[in-house]
């Protein structure tokens, strides 16, 4: 599940960790895998764990997913990115081990490295699409 939070026209991304099995050292949104919950719950609790941010579920809706598949022959995936009306808190670094930091940055700049599939679904968001398809030959 990820996370588009976004305030006063910028989103937050966090820069992954060196040591990162996916990913190293690129932005993505705030993200996790659910473990035995709803993808909405899931969302809340890795918003909290992470960052320290309270969202109530009435606040979270979907808004992007992206078929994607990363290398040729790859297992492809489905990217449930949902956006938050509101929350709690300001996002503090909570796990170190993974992301070194958050940053708010502009939604016509977004920085390099950036994971595709989270630069393809800012910019389905910003484009009012729900769907993306990425990688696929």
């Amino acid at each position: 599940m990820h996370l588009h939070l976004e305030r006063d026209g910028k989103i937050l991304l966090g820069l992954r960790h060196p040591d990162s099995p996916f990913a190293p050292l690129h932005h993505h949104f705030l993200a996790g895998h659910c473990e035995q919950e709803s993808a909405v719950a899931c969302l809340i609790r890795e918003a909290r764990e992470e960052a320290g941010l309270e969202i109530a579920a009435a606040d979270v809706q979907l808004a992007h997913v992206v078929h994607v598949v990363d290398s040729p022959g790859g297992r492809p995936r489905i990217q449930l990115v949902f956006r938050a009306a509101r929350w709690r808190g300001e996002p503090r670094l909570l796990e170190p081990d993974k992301c070194l930091g958050w940053n708010w940055w502009p939604l016509d700049a977004l920085p390099e490295p950036m994971v595709g599939y989270a630069r393809a679904a800012v910019a389905g968001i910003r484009a009012g699409r729900l769907y993306t398809e990425l990688g696929w030959a």
